[in-house]
């Protein structure tokens, strides 16, 4: 075992760090949440990792995302993330796709070769999608809700998709999950009712003025990602 994960060992036993090791956890969505959970996952000992993204590193990442520093600006977040993460654990496997996840290329993902599946993404299409394709494999996944425009971390809780409220996000995938038969997901989702800008950003694509943009903060995306980490860790782990 690797000595930067003994103080890990003590919780889980070598057997824990061994699982850890051998699994492969894929996140679809490096950015405030998916960042964060890549981080823990390979801190905790995860061993294998496929990252999923198509966006560079923006002036705007910048208060809020880990692999977000003047450094990176303008860089894929997958190639950024790869690297902290070899940075943590040279002997991580790290496999990267800079595309976007979508129904139109979910056959290039195979997800039977997951131990796990980190929804991280922001758009309900590829969510759906993510979610119906990790459980016609049978794997794990657990699937964040949403984080912008909230400013209390300790509101986020882990529940099923049907047992959750208040999100908007959570209701419009219970909605859409029970029209194609899912019956339970895993989520991490906030209690917390959003908030509304107080103003609009400056930004130079005027078709990006006329979206709604929500507002984020370091720390609410970075615990929700924390969350998620921890949940695959547990279920990982469980029966040792």
């Amino acid at each position: 075992m690797q000595e930067q994960f003994t103080r890990t060992a003590l919780l889980l036993g070598e057997e824990g760090i061994d699982i850890l090791n051998s699994s492969k956890v894929a996140i679809f969505g490096i950015g405030g949440v998916g960042g964060y959970t890549a981080e823990a996952l390979a801190r905790s000992g995860v061993g294998h990792f496929l990252l999923v993204d198509n966006d560079k590193v923006a002036l705007s990442n910048l208060n809020r995302q880990i692999i977000a520093t003047l450094d990176t600006v303008g860089r894929y977040k997958t190639q950024v993330m790869k690297e902290r993460i070899l940075s943590i654990n040279p002997r991580a496997m790290v496999e990267t796709r800079e595309c976007f996840f979508l129904p139109e290329n979910a056959d290039d993902f195979d997800f039977s070769s997951y131990n796990y599946v980190v929804d991280a993404v922001d758009t309900v299409t590829a969510k759906l999608e993510l979610i119906v394709r990790a459980k016609q494999a049978g794997v794990p996944v657990i699937s964040s809700m949403g984080a912008g425009n909230k400013m209390d971390p300790t509101r986020f809780e882990v529940a099923d998709i049907y047992q959750t409220s208040v999100c908007p996000l959570a209701r419009v995938m219970r909605r859409e999950l029970k029209a194609r038969g899912i019956k339970d997901v895993k989520v991490v989702y906030s209690k917390e009712e959003a908030m509304k800008p107080k103003e609009t950003p400056a930004l130079e694509d005027t078709a990006s003025c006329r979206r709604s943009i929500p507002g984020s903060i370091a720390f609410v995306p970075s615990v929700a990602g924390l969350i998620a980490a921890g949940e695959v860790v547990r279920d990982l782990t469980k029966k040792v």
